[in-house]
């Protein structure tokens, strides 16, 4: 038997009996001075699951203490003078006072034992307790945020340590440190005049070096017209990989390249590239749709040439001339950016059929596809029918923080952090500048204005000209933040230092394991920085939409944890119809061209053509399909065959066609609030998906 002796405040003393797996009884006793020294009074026991204590003779006591282990939690004069009179030896425990507060007994080590209040040592377990105790008053805090904040706990053994956050105010970045991505020691690269590539080029690149990236590609066959998927972290050199391959192949007479991307702002930052560096003999065309505003800022930037030998453009600015029936003559190198795009849920689809148009246009094309973050590339790779080029070490190191912020704190946190992070200047000279992603216009311009005049918000909704200001001034230096929407994660190259997670939603819509990684990457560049921080902001219980399951701390951990899926889009038959009638017009009906097409797609489509026929919007003639003009609508204006017959149904009863417009607005908007199944946080198998 052990006896646990916990000296109490005002001269008692608790007892523990330990039978070396569990406590057996629990007793108090005094000690009173006494002519022959200290001696014990008043001792009271209970054994077993009885809850009263009863008065028992101290003899019982001194025969107890004789026949066991005696140990004192702390060093105590009377006590050990006590039981040195009677020949009892003693020693001491490093024990877990709030578990001898509940007559359990747990001896310490480094091993179990966690820092508490003013470095008091308890054990882990009650550690656990107690964080579970202080959370309690964030009632909306779930399941993985408590788990978390338990890891956490395991990982640091302090208990204020890992309470600070929840609490900006006391928070040291250090403790909410989640991961951290190391940099990788650069591979021996060639340098580029030991490349087969046309001496104007190699002159006009101003490149010296290959990058990792760039390396991998020219061994896989880049300067020999493979088709290559390159994954690479953000700033590893995905563009110039492009430039490689597509005015080698220009300035070598085998046709022209096209360079595409998902966002207007980002094609304008590419045509200003292109024609800086090789406007001397390639001319740079760019094709990004034509705005219905006729303002100063939204007027033809740059030559709108469709013949030129670079044309940037974005994905449906050269899709609509492919879907108004023009012919995409002479091009020898097509590059497709951000080809994740393929998942996304309203434009994937388009991306999908443009390549396969593309393909089926320019058989003898090169196809490059580009990407930071992709799920299952090889898979994807795959289903291209082109060669895996993966680089997934990261130039620069990356850091990754969570901490669990209430809304109302969010604000004063993003505002310490983006001006700490300004005022470090980097080994290259740069200070550090932040992007800041939240899920709402209103919400950026909320934040900018918090921020100050070193800051700006940026979204689709600024005019042309607005954006171009906020790009030049953050290349510039003169804002420490830009303030941005999610759904421009994968666009403007702003090179920051930090990207803070104001909001972990696009729209209402949780993001995807794949669309968090993409934009998370985009902090640290390798000419810029010298390490790149992620700081997601977390709102405990926080959420978007009714709709959507989890709360914002448990998708920020899943996000964090989760792997990427791959990439199988599936298309529905409203999707599926408006690709169907656009790769009708690509090969001008012939079905068997178009049943080619089709089988070029990445993602799956549903059987329209009965339906079509039905609606009288294509005609069977032979093997060839006759497209109707409404069918021609439905490819030029990129949509489907439902959205089309409710808007003939609306023109029978509305004559106004703002009011059409109105009703159909209203309509998406109906349909947005219903949840979208597919949309999910990505996880590792085994998890569940929303």
């Amino acid at each position: 038997m052990k006896i646990i002796v916990q000296p109490q405040k005002g001269g008692s003393y608790k007892l523990l009996f330990y039978d070396g797996r569990n406590v057996r009884g629990a007793g108090y006793v005094e000690l009173q001075d006494t002519p022959r020294g200290p001696r014990p009074t008043k001792y009271r026991v209970k054994w077993g699951t009885k809850k009263e204590y009863r008065h028992t003779p101290s003899k019982d006591l001194v025969a107890n203490l004789r026949d066991s282990d005696v140990r004192l939690t702390k060093r105590d004069h009377p006590f050990e003078t006590f039981l040195a009179d009677f020949q009892v030896k003693a020693g001491t425990v490093d024990a877990c006072r709030m578990c001898l507060l509940d007559e359990k007994y747990t001896p310490l080590d480094e091993n179990n034992t966690v820092l508490f209040g003013k470095n008091e040592r308890i054990c882990l377990d009650c550690g656990r307790r107690e964080l579970r105790r202080e959370v309690s008053h964030i009632g909306r805090l779930g399941r993985d945020g408590i788990a978390h904040l338990e890891s956490l706990l395991v990982q640091f053994r302090n208990l204020d340590r890992v309470l600070a956050t929840l609490n900006p105010e006391k928070l040291t970045m250090g403790a909410a440190l989640f991961d951290k991505l190391e940099a990788h020691p650069v591979m021996t690269t060639a340098p580029l005049d030991e490349l087969p590539l046309p001496r104007q080029f190699i002159d006009a690149s101003g490149v010296k070096q290959l990058m990792p990236a760039q390396q991998l590609a020219v061994e896989a066959g880049l300067l020999y017209g493979k088709d290559l998927l390159v994954v690479a972290a953000t700033a590893s050199g995905k563009t110039f990989i492009g430039e490689m391959a597509g005015i080698k192949n220009y300035l070598e007479g085998r046709g022209r390249m096209l360079f595409l991307v998902p966002l207007v702002a980002l094609a304008n930052q590419k045509y200003e590239r292109f024609a800086e560096r090789y406007g001397k003999f390639a001319k740079t065309g760019l094709l990004t749709g034509v705005s219905r505003l006729n303002l100063p800022e939204t007027r033809k930037v740059g030559d709108r040439n469709p013949q030129a030998p670079i044309i940037v453009g974005t994905y449906e600015g050269v899709d609509n001339m492919i879907r108004c029936g023009q012919r995409m003559q002479n091009i020898a190198t097509v590059v497709i950016d951000e080809v994740q795009m393929l998942e996304d849920k309203d434009r994937g689809h388009r991306l999908d059929g443009m390549i396969a148009r593309l393909k089926y246009l320019a058989p003898q094309a090169q196809f490059l596809y580009l990407s930071a973050t992709i799920g299952s590339p090889k898979v994807l790779a795959k289903k291209l029918n082109c060669t895996l080029v993966q680089y997934a070490d990261r130039p620069v190191g990356l850091e990754r923080y969570l901490l669990f912020v209430e809304r109302k704190q969010k604000i004063p946190t993003i505002k310490q952090m983006t001006t700490e992070e300004y005022k470090r200047t980097s080994s290259k000279g740069f200070r550090g500048q932040t992007i800041i992603f939240t899920n709402a216009r209103a919400r950026c311009h909320m934040i900018a204005d918090a921020l100050g005049m070193r800051a700006a918000a940026y979204h689709a909704g600024l005019s042309a000209q607005e954006r171009r200001d906020v790009e030049s001034r953050f290349l510039q230096g003169k804002l420490m933040a830009v303030v941005t929407t999610a759904a421009l994660g994968a666009g403007v190259d702003f090179p920051a230092s930090q990207v803070i997670f104001d909001a972990l939603a696009m729209g209402r819509d949780w993001l995807s394991v794949q669309e968090f990684n993409q934009m998370g990457g985009r902090a640290g560049r390798p000419d810029f920085h010298d390490l790149g921080r992620v700081v997601i902001l977390a709102e405990p219980g926080g959420s978007y939409s009714r709709e959507n399951p989890f709360t914002e701390e448990e998708v920020a951990i899943r996000l964090l944890k989760g792997e990427m899926e791959e990439v199988a889009p599936e298309h529905d038959f409203e999707q599926s119809s408006e690709e169907y009638v656009a790769n009708a017009v690509a090969c001008g009906g012939e079905e068997a061209d178009l049943n080619r097409i089709n089988g070029m797609m990445v993602g799956s489509m549903e059987p329209v053509l009965p339906e079509l026929i039905a609606h009288k919007l294509v005609e069977k003639h032979g093997t060839k399909l006759v497209m109707t003009p409404l069918a021609r609508v439905m490819a030029e204006h990129f949509i489907g065959m439902e959205r089309l017959l409710e808007i003939i149904r609306l023109t029978k009863t509305m004559k106004d066609p703002v009011e059409i417009i109105a009703e159909l607005e209203s309509e998406d908007v109906h349909k947005e609030k219903k949840p979208d199944p597919k949309k999910t946080v990505h996880e590792k198998p085994g998890r569940k998906r929303r």
